[in-house]
Formats: structure tokens, sequence, C-alpha cells
């Protein structure tokens, strides 16, 4: 094997490594990529290896990551942060948990139905997992066990529902997988939205046939009957987030604007909710600013690293080793693209969706290309993939997200087998897509043709 291929086996096997020490991944991806890029250099100067590597290329690496900085779609991610913090704090949760409860909550399952609607329209206007985890589990949680809801059902149920941000447009994910794939973030939003739908709609099936088939886990609410007074409540509750909703995705898939733009226009629609709520004051847009400021550093410190990482991995025939490492599986092409997500499912149980974003997808993408795979249906089947990586221990985000503000008694045990069904279901939902690929490829299509 030459020895630039022994150094790309080795550099990707470190960073493996050094992810459960604990060491913050923006650093390891950074410091694996200047340790490897001196030792490429010297072997090849003072030992004379045939390694395409030289102090040149390091210069190319400085110019990407120069390059990365200076991407104007990759403004929308703060707006975008923004937008869903805000919302946080404007109310409207609260005010959708009341009325859709009195609307469902008379039917086995009704709590549980009431919070996954919820949590799909906070997935279209904020996109923020832990904001959505948390709040779902505030509002949610406490009511459905005071109703006599099994622990796992309802933990299980408010962990879920709130990864769907991460999928739903405007998803941040999204934004990220367009500018490594160099791709439409359009084409990715309308792309990932029936995805996103069908999910929700499985976990909505799950939670009534618990109440059908086991009515002790998911019973029935007591709650006021559901007339024109009820009616006019849910239609205001529904009016703002709808409003946003439109405001973000309606411009961006009618081309009156980019992305970017949208996303300011969604971060302007929050602020004049806040307003008109009346739940913005300097404290909270204090909060508001500071939170997005260290979600957007976070981000942006491990988009640097993993540039530099991704970039001399493939100067040493990283990506090069892996297509002929895929390639030649004994499968059809379909078979690699299962190995492909088999590994992303597995990696997804130690890995970070933002590091498995930006080192993993661009390293299988030439291999989807070259096999004729739609690069839109591929990516977005990767993007639901990913989802499961906030439900899956031992990084399963969203479970200590929730464990953060679950009532005292519920363990992680609890929470750890409430999952599990859903995660069942986001393999379900792959299965769907991947046998049906028009549910991705479809909108795409009818709208930019």
């Amino acid at each position: 094997m030459p020895a630039n291929e022994i150094l790309a086996i080795l550099m990707f096997a470190s960073f493996i490594a050094l992810v459960f020490t604990g060491f913050p991944v923006a650093w390891l991806l950074g410091g694996l990529a200047v340790l490897f890029s001196a030792f490429a250099v010297v072997l090849k100067v003072d030992f004379a290896l045939p390694i395409p590597m030289d102090w040149a290329y390091t210069s190319l690496t400085v110019d990407r990551i120069w390059n990365v900085m200076e991407n104007w779609v990759m403004v929308a991610l703060p707006m975008f942060i923004f937008m869903g913090l805000l919302l946080d704090r404007s109310g409207i949760a609260n005010q959708l948990m009341t009325s859709f409860a009195r609307l469902f909550g008379s039917i086995r399952g009704g709590l549980a139905v009431t919070v996954a609607l919820i949590g799909i329209l906070l997935a279209a206007t904020t996109g923020i997992i832990g904001a959505s985890v948390v709040l779902l589990a505030l509002l949610g949680l406490p009511v459905m066990l005071k109703q006599g809801y099994d622990e796992s059902l309802a933990t299980g149920t408010v962990t879920a529902v709130g990864t769907l941000g991460i999928l739903i447009p405007p998803s941040i994910m999204l934004v990220l997988m367009a500018d490594r794939m160099s791709m439409s973030v359009g084409d990715l939003f309308l792309g990932a939205l029936f995805p996103g739908v069908l999910l929700g709609g499985l976990y909505i099936s799950y939670i009534l046939i618990i109440g059908w088939l086991k009515p002790e886990h998911a019973p029935a609410a007591e709650t006021e009957p559901f007339d024109l007074a009820a009616v006019l409540d849910l239609v205001k509750a529904i009016i703002p987030p709808a409003f946003l909703i439109l405001a973000v995705l309606g411009s961006i898939f009618f081309g009156l604007a980019t992305p970017t733009e949208a996303a300011g226009v969604g971060a302007a629609g929050a602020l004049l909710l806040a307003v008109i709520k009346k739940q913005l004051n300097r404290r909270v847009l204090n909060d508001v600013l500071q939170e997005t400021t260290r979600t957007t550093a976070f981000i942006f410190a491990i988009l640097l690293g993993a540039t530099a990482f991704s970039l001399v991995l493939r100067g040493l025939g990283g990506d090069e080793l892996i297509e002929s490492a895929l390639l030649g599986l004994p499968f059809e092409p379909t078979g690699i693209v299962i190995c492909i997500l088999i590994a992303t499912f597995l990696l997804g149980f130690f890995l970070d969706w933002i590091e498995l974003t930006l080192i993993v997808l661009p390293l299988v993408s030439p291999v989807i290309n070259s096999l004729g795979f739609d690069p839109v249906w591929f990516t977005i089947l990767f993007a639901v993939c990913l989802q499961t990586s906030f439900l899956t221990p031992p990084v399963g985000f969203a479970i200590f997200y929730l464990k953060g503000v679950a009532p005292p008694g519920i363990e992680v045990t609890t929470i750890y087998r409430g999952v599990v069904p859903f995660i069942a279901l986001q393999l379900l939902g792959m299965f769907i897509i991947f046998n049906w690929e028009a549910i991705v490829t479809w909108l795409p299509a009818r709208a930019y043709g």
C-alpha cells in the first residue's frame, strides 16, 4: 500500500479514536490536519516518498478556509439560529399546546399527538433541536404524565419529535450539506419537505396505534369541549407560525429570495412576532444574541476544522481510497448505498451530525455520483439517517436535552426505552424514501424543472 494511503487511514483512524477523549472536535480536526500535513511533507522531503503533498498544498488549505468564510450561503446559519431562539421565547408553542390539546386531548393518545403536531410546526419555524426538545418537554411532558401516560411513550415522543427540526426546512443541517456538496439549498429544502412530513405522520400513526392497542399507556384526557371559541383560538395560534413558514419557505420556493435573504426575512419575522406577543425586551434580546453567537461560533469552528481535515485527507488520496473500497464491494449499486447508510447509522452512535456532514458526506458523494444516483435524493436520505444520531446512545444529544429538564424520577434508561420504537420508525422512513425516490425528487422537479 502506498505511503500516502497509509497516512490517510491513520489520519481517519486517529480522529475516530481521539473523539472519545472528549477534546473539542474542532481542535481535533484542525490539529490532525496540521499534524498529518507535517508528516506528509517530512516524509516526502526527507525520505523521498511519493506523497502528493507539499508546502504549496498547505497554502491551498488556507485559501479554502478563507473561501468558506466568504461564502454568502453560510450567512443564513446565524440568522436561522437567531430566528429559532427568538421564537422559543415568543410564547407561540404555549398557545399551540393549549389549543391543540382541546382538539385532540379527548382521544386516546391525543396529548401525544398534540405534542407531535406542535413539534412539526416548531421544526418548520425553529430548526434548533435543543430548543425544540426542551420546549416540548416543558410544555407537554408534565401534562402527559399527569394524565397517566406511560413514561417511555411520553419521553420517546418528546425526544423524537423534537429532532424533526434538523430535517424539516429551514434546517441548518441542509444549509451545511448544500455548501459541502455544492448544491442548491432550495433543492434540498424542497426535497426534505415530504420526508419530514412522512416521519411526522409515522410518529402520529404509531401513537394512535398504541392508544388503540394499549389504552392504559395513552389514555384520553379530560378537556374542555371543542366549540367555536376553541376553533378561533386554534386559528389564532396557527397564524403566527404559518406566517413565518410562508415568509421563509415561500420566498425561497417561489423564487422571491435566496436562502440567505429568506433567513433575514425569518429573523425579521421572528422579531416582529416577539414584539406583537410583547415578549421582547433588552434581557431577552441580549440572551438570544449571546446564544446565537455561541452556537454560530461552535458550528463555524467545526466547519473550519473539518475543511482543513477533509482537504488534507483528500491530498493524501483518502477520497480515492474510500471510493475504490466502496466500488470494490461485491454488491450492486443499491447495495453500496445501503452499506454507506449502515456505516453512517453506526457512526451516529459516536459522532455528532456536524462531523458526519462535514467529513463523511463529501467523501462518499463522488461514489454516489459515479453510480448515477440523484444527489438530492441521496443527500436527503443521508440527512434522515443522521437524524437518528440524536436518539442513539451514547451520544444521543436529544436524550440529554430531555433529561436536563425532565421531572424528577425520569431515568435515562426510561428515555432510551422510549426512543427505540421511534428509531425503528425513522429506519422505516428511510426504507420508504430509499424505495420511492419521488418522495424527495418530485417537488424540486416541479418547482425548478
